[in-house]
């Protein structure tokens, strides 16, 4: 279809029509124009034919995904800024190959994720599960729980997320073990293993939340092995990319009663289809990729970008982007 009488004035900053987290993509332009001087447009089309038309001349285009036809369209962009933390989805080598700085939404995940970390690892740990299914079928009836309190718990990766669980898990009276593909950085957890140590790291460990990028090295990071390392009493928590987690290994360990819980926002695959055996475990809690899904998301998605925008719209100079992949 051709497009006709679209005629929008040229934005500084085009948000894609997409929705994140379930939340308009006007709310996060507000965000930018909160932040940023008057005399930047921040633009969101309300129809196809308007993105095609303002994606042309847009210097900045922000959103989750970017595709190839509104791509071939960006004739003027300098700056891609995506809505997300990964960015394995996007055609880096085309944006490299025209010139185009890349930049990802690593950090605004902190306080929402690692909240849903601590919370899902006290769900487990006082036997919320159980008491529901208790409460649904109007059941008095005593159980007995376990604490978080004095456990070892294993944050496999260390960025923004992880060192924001084992900020949040100050106070529990925890061991906390990070496992990061560079060890040698250190970290703030009270022990550090590299990717290849990570079975170290497993021995004992109560708790265990995965909170690393997917990449070539942390796909299939925790497999049957290391599922076999773990405790008995163990608990899973995947809040990063699914594949980092043996999804076969991972059913396995839960039907031998090798684990006591797990609880996933993301799987493998995904959307979990709804005849996949991982629904009917009691001992399961699944989340459907949510754990990041608060109004401040695009507060704090803003606070990075706006800057980004004011340096490429000033001098074009993309050395000192804050969280730019490419």
């Amino acid at each position: 279809m051709e497009d006709r009488d679209v005629s929008p004035e040229r934005p500084d900053v085009l948000v894609l029509r997409q929705k994140p987290h379930g939340i308009p993509g006007a709310a996060y332009a507000d965000a930018l124009r909160d932040r940023l001087p008057d005399e930047v447009t921040v633009r969101t089309a309300q129809t196809p034919a308007e993105e095609r038309a303002m994606v042309t001349d847009a210097p900045v285009v922000s959103g989750g995904h970017f595709r190839q036809e509104l791509l071939d369209r960006a004739e003027a962009l300098e700056l891609f800024a995506c809505m997300y933390a990964g960015y394995e989805h996007l055609p880096l080598e085309t944006f490299a190959d025209r010139g185009i700085a890349v930049t990802n939404a690593a950090g605004v995940h902190g306080p929402n994720i690692a909240e849903h970390v601590v919370g899902a690892f006290l769900s487990i740990a006082r036997n919320f599960g159980r008491a529901r299914r208790q409460q649904d079928r109007h059941e008095w009836r005593h159980f007995q729980s376990s604490e978080l309190t004095g456990s070892r718990v294993v944050i496999v990766g260390m960025g923004a997320i992880g060192q924001t669980i084992v900020e949040r898990l100050e106070g529990f009276d925890v061991t906390t073990v990070g496992v990061r593909y560079t060890p040698e950085k250190g970290g703030p957890t009270d022990e550090v293993y590299g990717l290849d140590e990570i079975h170290e790291a497993l021995v004992g460990a109560e708790y265990v939340a995965v909170a690393s990028p997917l990449t070539e090295e942390t796909r299939g990071l925790i497999g049957a092995d290391e599922l076999k390392t773990l405790p008995p009493s163990a608990v899973l928590v995947n809040v990063a990319r699914g594949p980092i987690v043996d999804t076969d290994a991972l059913l396995a360990a839960l039907r031998q009663n090798h684990l006591r819980g797990a609880a996933l926002d993301v799987t493998d695959p995904e959307p979990l289809p709804n005849d996949h055996p991982l629904w009917d475990f009691e001992n399961v809690l699944i989340t459907p990729h949510v754990s990041g899904h608060t109004p401040e998301y695009y507060e704090r998605l803003a606070d990075i970008v706006a800057p980004n925008v004011e340096q490429i719209l000033a001098d074009g100079d993309r050395d000192e982007l804050e969280n730019r992949v490419a």
